[in-house]
């Protein structure tokens, strides 16, 4: 059978048990071998000093060889000169039951050997070894359950994320993690979901608005049709009325058609499938064309159309996307522009040099509380007026998408009752 990994708590007391351990470990060691060497030192000099105490007896007189055995107690030595051994104590050399630790001091004429028991040491330093290697398990013991505790205190937030993540579902991305400091790196991660999880709700409410939105606007054209031809079949009627009916029904056919290419185009757009093929374009060239293809519905109202083509300006840039979007904003401004009002089209250079498409009516204006909303999809600053002009909101959205997937910006300038200037910015050539 097969174990399931450890959970992190688990894993994290393991290694600080671990790692505990070796420290224990090597100081253990670092320990004993600084005892050793030091109690060793310590047996040296007392060899050392036996050794100059000998050597002094012997060069005063040699006779006093055997009372100085008598003072030194435990301390074994030799005295020879060449082969000839002047003094010797009785248990001479060290037997070799006991440990001992031997130093000799020799000259051309003579020969000391001192030995000392090191028994003692080494019971010293087995005692520490002891005591030493019976501490590791109880070091490690209390490592483990002491690095347990505090995983335990230090993964906390994360089991307080765990179980706040785990309520949070579509209907309530409003809820958010708990941050108990911002500062430590489980502050900071709970701040990062934090703010995705606000763009995620920003997303879904985007979505259901656009969702809503969508379905009004396509069971709108669908009502008419349904409506119109229900109407039709309740009673006979004449030829013309006939045609008259199915005009009716292909308009909304037709207003449908234009919503669903739109909302395709906006998909498309979002999800990067439209490629762009930036090129050098005559802007002044570019706002000609669209105008004359748009200038009809302008003469239709009565309104006065002015192109200013004083300059020839140009871009880099896609131009079939960039004519999508000054068409809609010139359509935008046929649209609301009433009979007779003036719409006037440029193309020029800013102040710093920047390519600039402006078009500026003397429609209706726009308020303040709408002009942060305009370009949003399905968004009317009218609805009544806006599906009597056709409108389903969508025009102004791509427009934004088509100037900004050309790397440039849509600025909007407008008062309420004194008409409004939509200027496309483009970088520069």
């Amino acid at each position: 059978m097969r174990l399931g990994a450890p959970s992190v708590r688990a894993r994290l007391s393991l290694w600080h048990a671990g790692v505990l351990a070796t420290i224990i470990c090597l100081f253990s060691a670092g320990i004993l071998l600084f005892v050793r060497a030091r109690l060793y030192r310590g047996l040296d000099e007392q060899l050392r000093h036996d050794l100059a105490t000998i050597e002094k007896v012997y060069r005063e007189e040699t006779g006093d060889l055997g009372e100085l055995d008598n003072r030194m107690g435990m301390t074994l030595f030799e005295v020879a000169e060449g082969q000839t051994v002047i003094y010797r104590t009785a248990h001479w050399p060290p037997p070799s039951a006991k440990p001992y630790r031997t130093m000799t001091a020799a000259d051309p004429s003579h020969r000391v050997s001192v030995a000392r028991d090191e028994t003692a040491l080494r019971e010293t330093l087995w005692t520490l070894a002891v005591i030493l290697v019976a501490g590791v398990p109880c070091a490690m013991a209390l490592a483990m359950a002491g690095g347990y505790l505090l995983a335990g205190r230090v993964l906390a937030p994360v089991g307080a994320m765990a179980d706040t993540a785990r309520r949070i579902t579509a209907e309530s991305l409003s809820a958010r993690l708990p941050v108990e400091n911002p500062h430590d790196e489980f502050g900071r991660l709970a701040v990062i979901f934090n703010e995705t999880l606000s763009r995620l709700d920003v997303a879904f409410e985007q979505l259901r608005r656009f969702t809503a939105d969508a379905s009004h606007e396509l069971r709108t054209p669908l009502t008419g049709i349904r409506s119109v031809g229900e109407v039709a079949l309740q009673r006979p009627l004449s030829v013309q009325e006939y045609r008259d009916v199915i005009a009716s029904m292909l308009e909304e056919v037709d207003r449908l058609t234009r919503l669903v290419e739109n909302l395709l185009l906006l998909t498309r757009a979002e999800a990067g499938r439209i490629p762009l093929k930036p090129v050098v374009v005559d802007l002044t060239e570019l706002v000609g064309g669209v105008s004359e293809t748009l200038r009809v519905l302008a003469d239709e109202k009565n309104q006065e159309w002015t192109v200013d083509s004083g300059e020839h300006v140009t871009a880099a840039c896609d131009a079939s996307i960039l004519r999508l979007a000054v068409m809609n904003v010139m359509y935008n401004a046929i649209k609301y522009t009433p009979s007779k009002g003036e719409i006037r089209v440029a193309a020029r250079r800013s102040s710093l040099g920047d390519p600039v498409i402006e078009i500026q009516d003397t429609g209706p204006g726009i308020a303040s509380t709408h002009r942060e909303r305009i370009f949003e999809r399905f968004y009317r600053v009218d609805d009544a007026r806006s599906r009597d002009t056709g409108g389903v909101g969508l025009g102004l959205a791509i427009a934004r998408w088509a100037v900004e997937a050309n790397r440039g910006r849509i600025e909007l300038e407008s008062e309420e009752g004194r008409g409004t200037v939509f200027r496309i910015v483009l970088p520069r050539s």
